[in-house]
């Protein structure tokens, strides 16, 4: 009788093929979707597959592209989500356009600076005094909108588009590169692959995926989880800060509500993408699968009779609740007790 391979008699290269397997098929069912709803929009509309509109539907989640390819490194870190994205992103676009007097890469930087230094205060919070990520960027985005609210009055900050700067920050959102590829298609492009190889290709992302998979047994194996964690919240701080400049940019004025409903979109796009909220599984391809999925909802759903704006909310609600059930479910085969 033949003796039966069983999967921990496996080769190290049978395992790591096993799991490219997996990856990939995880990643080519976001895909499927996204196929799905082009056939759809297809098929009510004949100009859904124009390339105009097509590159507008990327253009219009770019912003939420961004910041949730950011988001997707606290979710693989087993910290769920950021609650205090839509006022880093507030912030950051504010204080961009009010530095827009001294120049515009100074305006980008202080801007960039801005959301670093939120996220950062988050990641020791959470990374080095374990609070929960939920209370404690709940309560930091009421703190960061409180402070901006009081810094300027309320008031909106207007970039001026007669300036150099100020027809530069317009373009972050406006430009376009050879009058036909906008520049935030290309920050998100950009963006999304500096994720996927920091998180596939670097020392520092397989350490987080450990930390989200089994936290104890990566402090134990010698991984400092606590910086692990506080990066991750740096990262995300960094991209919601770029969005906020992004969005900022579209409205050509600071305002401490640019940001709202940015969290959840976010939220929703990476678990739409196969990520799961326990932490230790996802890629950024699959983020970006979810990003285009909420991106061909948003266009697709008005298209369909009877459907209104409050019918589009609980649709979007729906479909947040089945991906979370679907990992949860998918988590619990596999034996993880957190999920």
């Amino acid at each position: 009788m033949s003796a039966v391979a069983h999967p921990s008699n496996a080769s190290p290269t049978a395992l790591v093929r096993a799991r490219h397997r997996r990856r990939w098929l995880g990643v080519g069912s976001i895909y499927l979707l996204v196929l799905a709803l082009l056939a759809l929009g297809r098929v009510l509309t004949p100009e859904f597959w124009t390339a105009g509109n097509l590159l507008q539907i990327v253009k219009d989640v770019s912003i939420l592209g961004i910041v949730a390819v950011g988001l997707s490194f606290i979710t693989l870190s087993g910290h769920y989500v950021d609650l205090s994205i839509p006022a880093i992103m507030a912030c950051s676009g504010i204080v961009a356009v009010a530095a827009l007097s001294y120049g515009f890469a100074v305006a980008l930087l202080a801007g960039a600076l801005t959301g670093g230094l939120l996220g950062l205060i988050n990641g020791l919070m959470v990374g080095y005094l374990r609070l929960n990520p939920i209370l404690w960027t709940l309560a930091a985005m009421s703190v960061f909108d409180g402070i901006a609210r009081w810094a300027y009055g309320g008031k909106w900050i207007y970039a001026r588009l007669e300036t150099s700067a100020g027809a530069a920050f317009a373009d972050l959102y406006r430009g376009e590169w050879l009058g036909a590829i906008p520049v935030t298609v290309s920050l998100f492009l950009v963006v999304a692959m500096l994720g996927d190889f920091a998180m596939r290709q670097t020392g520092f992302g397989k350490q987080l995926k450990f930390t989200g998979a089994a936290y104890e047994a990566a402090r134990l194996s010698g991984i400092h989880v606590q910086r692990t964690v506080m990066l991750a919240f740096l990262i995300s701080g960094l991209a919601a800060a770029l969005g906020g400049m992004v969005k900022t940019s579209f409205n050509m004025y600071g305002d401490v509500e640019i940001g709202l409903t940015y969290d959840f979109q976010a939220i929703t796009a990476v678990v739409i993408g196969g990520m799961t909220l326990a932490g230790g599984r996802g890629s950024v391809p699959g983020v970006v699968g979810g990003v285009l999925v909420i991106g061909l909802l948003g266009r697709i759903l008005p298209l369909i009779p009877g459907v209104g704006q409050d019918e589009q909310f609980i649709i979007r609600g729906v479909i947040f609740i089945v991906a979370v059930g679907v990992s949860m479910l998918a988590l619990r085969r596999s034996g993880r007790s957190d999920a």
